[in-house]
């Protein structure tokens, strides 16, 4: 529900006040020592009426720079909006984050769960409990996740084509790229959009790692989100982006063609040419060389960063269609 037609917010069984700040637990099972476990939801409240706003990160347990730009929206005030209400949940799968694992310890990846069950698995449940406990009280949500297995994603939003608000939202966050990509099934973000919930996907950077350059894109664009959406306080400068957004409406892997040691040699986010070199691979004696070329002209969005590939892996994410 909008607040601007309630004032008072009940959330988790706690009651939030306009003017306040409140620290709610949103708690669902204990470790398996008994010993109980927080997720705590960071509520900071205006005197005057606005949006609510959702920052969410860590629904997987090894994407840390999500936490950390959120942490930092935390730390640094602006969380403490002008109007309306901000919520941070910096670290969603909290059992994940404990074990620097992607999934639950019952194996279950918590973004393929949605919307869960009160009576199934611990993921379930905790998807559950995040779409019926607190997000009918929100009014936009902005996830912040990170690139998987040693890929290393450029900063962008991610969203579903013809979407007229989410495009309007997505302009003033002014990440450097947008990655137009479908709802996956039984995803937090499809799941918010049958609830017509909407909800920004910010991708950067890669697990286990904090990147300073993703993490100032991450916090500067939801800086100019909340100036956009008049919640960001005088005090908080919101700086222009360096660079255009570019809109990317299709895009391909290029794939490793022979098994090797890999080294890329292109900066992310450049923009290549057509046989432009890429990469290399190479064996472990010196007897082989493989030069990686781009098949096509594009944006480099997605590199993989491990130093040794087999033959089919995924080593470029590169654009091919852009928005005109």
């Amino acid at each position: 529900m909008s607040e601007s037609t309630i004032d008072i917010l009940h959330i988790l069984g706690e009651t939030v006040l306009p003017g306040e700040s409140k620290e709610v637990n949103f708690d669902v099972a204990n470790l398996h020592t008994s010993t109980p476990v927080n997720v705590p939801l960071i509520i900071e409240r205006s005197k005057k009426s606005g949006p609510i706003v959702l920052f969410t990160a860590g629904i997987h347990g090894d994407e840390v720079n999500g936490v950390e730009i959120v942490r930092q929206l935390i730390s640094k005030g602006i969380n403490q909006p002008k109007i309306g209400t901000i919520i941070c949940m910096p670290v969603i799968n909290v059992f994940g984050f404990i074990n620097l694992k992607r999934e639950f310890p019952d194996g279950r990846d918590l973004n393929r769960m949605f919307p869960g069950s009160p009576s199934g698995s611990l993921a379930g449940r905790v998807a559950h409990k995040l779409i019926n406990e607190v997000i009918p009280h929100v009014d936009l949500i902005v996830d912040f996740h990170t690139g998987g297995s040693g890929r290393f994603n450029t900063p962008q939003l991610r969203y579903e084509i013809n979407n007229k608000n989410l495009e309007d939202l997505a302009m003033a966050f002014a990440p450097p790229f947008v990655l137009y990509s479908k709802n996956l099934s039984k995803s937090f973000r499809a799941t918010c959009n049958k609830l017509e919930k909407p909800l920004l996907l910010f991708e950067g950077g890669k697990s286990f790692h904090i990147d300073d350059v993703v993490t100032n894109s991450g916090v500067n664009g939801s800086k100019r989100l909340l100036k956009h959406l008049g919640m960001l306080k005088t005090v908080f400068k919101s700086s222009k982006p360096k660079k255009e957004c570019v809109f990317i409406e299709n895009s391909k892997w290029l794939r490793a063609k022979y098994s090797g040691m890999f080294k890329a040699v292109i900066p992310i986010g450049s923009h290549v040419e057509k046989e432009d070199i890429l990469g290399h691979i190479t064996d472990p004696y010196g007897k082989f060389n493989y030069f990686v070329r781009a098949r096509h002209s594009g944006f480099i969005i997605n590199v993989n960063e491990s130093p040794i590939v087999y033959q089919g892996d995924a080593l470029f994410h590169v654009s091919l269609e852009l928005k005109k």
